[in-house]
């Protein structure tokens, strides 16, 4: 998978091709109060527009007016903000509002903000109903380049992240690049996580290009930015259009994820944002990668430093070596007890492979605080 020259035009699309499933992802500025963005979808009654409280005062209004042209009602439910908020109390405040409005199944979610807001939403069009459509308008980086992406939909347990969920793929995209003007810089440094990801286990000129750029997209450049949610979104439609519900090759995409997602689990929702935890997860599964001799030794330092670079953790919460394979066992990729590691075997292809459970505390004794 070669990287192509950046260039930035006005609109960018991206297919995902899934058959009767397929979608596009539509990627530039100014596309909220275009009204291209909104021609096309379903058609129903009523729209049901998800946000929370830090993402409606900025774009709400401006994707109601837009949505008045198409839809006779267009009803606002507010969740509150945060990982620690994904929970069933959330999902229900959907239901609750879609079930006293006594909306019917074609009627239209849109998922109007980050990860966790579009993970709750597109979950909540699975199961509402048994299924109504939804669409996507990531308004992080993080959302725009993965999350939002490929129809994964979940909501978090006590005991484990993002365990109960379905795989149901939206009616769209829509990523609006001015969105990410307004992102908190730690928010950014988190989407900056997901983006790198995607050069070890698919692209390796993909990762010399973000290495080269990254002063440029912490900078909120908007053609480094363009063209990175659109590489982002190509490599993952690759992925996801051969393998929709991971069962082989789409778990390349959770580089990172196994530690990363025990770190959240283990701190607390909320404590460590998620691409904080995939960012410091990515160093300790790149040592994981050389110990098992897959890479040289020259990797980890080099991503490493990357990752610092983006303003992400590179030391790990100290949770006890115990602690951290517990929760790890816990984890999807988990097999009849054994956890699951996504491991670079040569720059731009990743694979799943276990480890004994003393090279796993070798390497979270070189990694936490």
């Amino acid at each position: 998978m070669t990287v192509s020259a950046p260039h930035h035009s006005a609109v960018q699309c991206v297919s995902i091709a899934l058959d009767q499933r397929s979608y596009d992802i539509h990627i530039g500025p100014g596309l909220l109060s275009s009204p291209d963005s909104w021609h096309g979808l379903p058609k129903a009654a009523c729209a049901l527009i998800v946000s929370n409280e830090l993402v409606a005062p900025l774009y709400l209004q401006s994707l109601q007016a837009q949505l008045g042209a198409h839809y006779a009602r267009v009803e606002f439910v507010q969740l509150p903000d945060g990982e620690q908020h994904k929970d069933w109390a959330s999902l229900n405040l959907i239901f609750d509002h879609l079930l006293a409005r006594a909306a019917d199944r074609k009627t239209v979610l849109f998922a109007l903000g980050g990860g966790v807001i579009g993970d709750m939403t597109g979950f909540a069009a699975a199961i509402y109903m048994r299924g109504v459509p939804f669409v996507q308008v990531p308004t992080t980086l993080l959302a725009q380049v993965d999350s939002s992406v490929g129809g994964k939909t979940a909501i978090n347990h006590p005991l484990g992240k993002n365990m109960i969920g379905a795989f149901y793929q939206p009616e769209r995209v829509i990523a609006d690049l001015d969105t990410l003007d307004t992102l908190p810089q730690r928010e950014l440094a988190a989407g900056l996580a997901e983006v790198i990801k995607y050069g070890p286990i698919a692209d390796g000129d993909f990762l010399t290009w973000i290495e080269v750029n990254l002063d440029a997209l912490l900078a909120r450049d908007k053609s480094a930015l363009a063209y990175a949610v659109k590489r982002c979104c190509e490599i993952k439609a690759w992925v996801v259009g051969q393998d929709e519900r991971e069962q082989g090759l789409r778990a390349i995409l959770n580089f990172g994820h196994t530690f990363g997602h025990a770190i959240e689990t283990g701190m607390g929702y909320g404590q460590w944002l998620h691409g904080e935890a995939v960012g410091c997860g990515m160093v300790m599964a790149a040592d994981l990668s050389v110990r098992k001799g897959l890479m040289p030794a020259a990797f980890l330092p080099r991503l490493r430093e990357l990752i610092e670079r983006a303003g992400l953790p590179v030391r790990a919460p100290r949770l006890g070596a115990e602690r951290y394979l517990e929760l790890m066992r816990v984890d999807k990729k988990a097999e009849g007890g054994e956890i699951r590691f996504v491991l670079i075997e040569a720059l731009g292809r990743a694979g799943m492979h276990g480890a004994p459970d003393a090279l796993v505390a070798e390497v979270l004794a070189a990694h936490c605080e």
